[in-house]
């Protein structure tokens, strides 16, 4: 009898890497069929619109020329809200590349209530926050909006808003939001990124419960919240102001409401480095946020593992589970997407005046998986970020410090 013909052959390091990466593509697949199931309930809930002609100042920080900023800042103009409307735009120097932006806004809307601040406080490393403070004395209401530069919205953004803003305990509301590549490949391979990965998991991961987001495509909140919290200088030297300030509202016993709204992320990125460096930069604030979680967000990239699995068990009894692996996660990856543009059709329609969105190519949803998995690796070892020109410091719980 040949012993060697009953005795297993020890298990090498190739097949425990394949064995772990398909252990891992599966559990991903669930939770991609878990996003499936969540979007659509997300999206049921009624939304509850404000009637009351409230005055609003809505804040935005702006930095650089950027595609179609105008018709994104008039977007902010138009919506369905009868009541007072003040936009407050700021940039951080006088000769900053927004401002042209700026005055093409208000010669299209002469009728617009329209401040601009053009210098920041040197508060810290965060240039936005420095860039809020300055701009927070010229509003003149006492709701206030913040926004970034490369939103926009439908025209029931503010009555979903503020009425979400007007119900019993609600100290702040965020918003969600999907992609839209204004800048060639690389932007749209980001904007297919940011809704089937980035929002399709924090939509999972709200309607499980697991999730309180902040975010800074919207952060509504009153004044007297604002300053309860200690304004915009306690943020100075946050990275990810907008989820600090979501935190200390909730601190105060208050909730962050997140209305069935999605707004428009207008992606600007020109090159594979600027993608880079944002995505980046995004993945490094959630590792600093919750670095346990952050870690095991593996999951969510099914595509990736499925071909890691697939080439490491090439060799072994594992190479037909692995080899079935891919096109499932293909699959399930359309499924999402799918799932989401009926999500985006019904929430930013009337953005485009009732048009139905492109879908996403399928090359642009394969290259933003790989790219993502590779900025994941990346994420758990960075220590420096760049962001709008500035090479700034990771440091303890969530703080930057800038570099020379």
């Amino acid at each position: 009898m040949h012993f060697g013909s009953i005795i297993p052959a020890p298990l090498t390091a190739m097949d425990a890497a394949g064995a772990l990466f398909a252990l891992l593509a599966v559990i991903g697949l669930g939770y991609q069929l878990y996003a499936v199931w969540a979007i659509p309930r997300f999206f049921a809930a009624p939304p509850v619109l404000c009637q009351q002609p409230l005055p609003v100042s809505l804040l935005k920080p702006l930095h650089g020329a950027e595609p179609r900023l105008t018709a994104n800042l008039a977007s902010f103009l138009a919506t369905d809200h009868a009541g007072p409307v003040q936009m407050v735009c700021g940039v951080n120097a006088p000769d900053d590349a927004a401002l042209p932006a700026v005055a093409a806004l208000v010669a299209t809307h002469p009728d617009a209530d329209i401040a601009l601040s053009t210098h920041a406080l040197p508060l810290g490393a965060n240039g936005k926050i420095g860039n809020l403070a300055a701009m927070a004395p010229l509003a003149r209401h006492d709701i206030l909006i913040l926004s970034d530069s490369d939103m926009a919205v439908s025209r029931d953004y503010l009555p979903m808003v503020l009425g979400a803003l007007m119900q019993p305990g609600v100290g702040a509301v965020s918003c969600l939001y999907v992609g839209r590549g204004d800048a060639g490949a690389w932007s749209r391979i980001g904007a297919a990124m940011i809704t089937t990965q980035g929002t399709a998991n924090i939509i999972g991961a709200l309607v499980g419960g697991l999730a309180r987001p902040c975010m800074g495509s919207t952060i509504a909140l009153r004044r007297e919240t604002l300053e309860a919290i200690g304004g915009f200088a306690r943020f100075a030297d946050v990275l990810a102001d907008d989820y600090a300030i979501g935190e200390a509202v909730a601190a105060l016993g208050l909730t962050v409401a997140v209305p069935p709204l999605l707004l428009e992320h207008a992606g600007v990125e020109r090159s594979f480095g600027e993608l880079w460096r944002h995505f980046l930069r995004w993945a490094v604030t959630v590792r600093d946020l919750r670095p346990g979680g952050h870690v095991g967000s593996v999951i969510t990239h099914p595509l990736p593992l499925a071909l890691l699995a697939l080439v490491f068990a090439r060799d072994t009894g594992l190479m037909p589970l692995c080899a079935a692996l891919v096109p499932a996660a293909l699959a399930v990856r359309l499924l999402v997407r799918r799932t989401m543009a009926r999500a985006t059709d019904r929430a930013c329609g009337r953005t485009t005046g009732g048009r139905r969105h492109a879908p996403i190519p399928l090359w642009c949803i394969a290259a933003g998986d790989m790219l993502g998995f590779m900025v994941y690796g990346a994420s758990l070892f960075a220590r420096s970020i760049e962001w709008r020109g500035a090479r700034l410091t990771t440091n303890t719980q969530g703080r930057i410090s800038a570099r020379d």
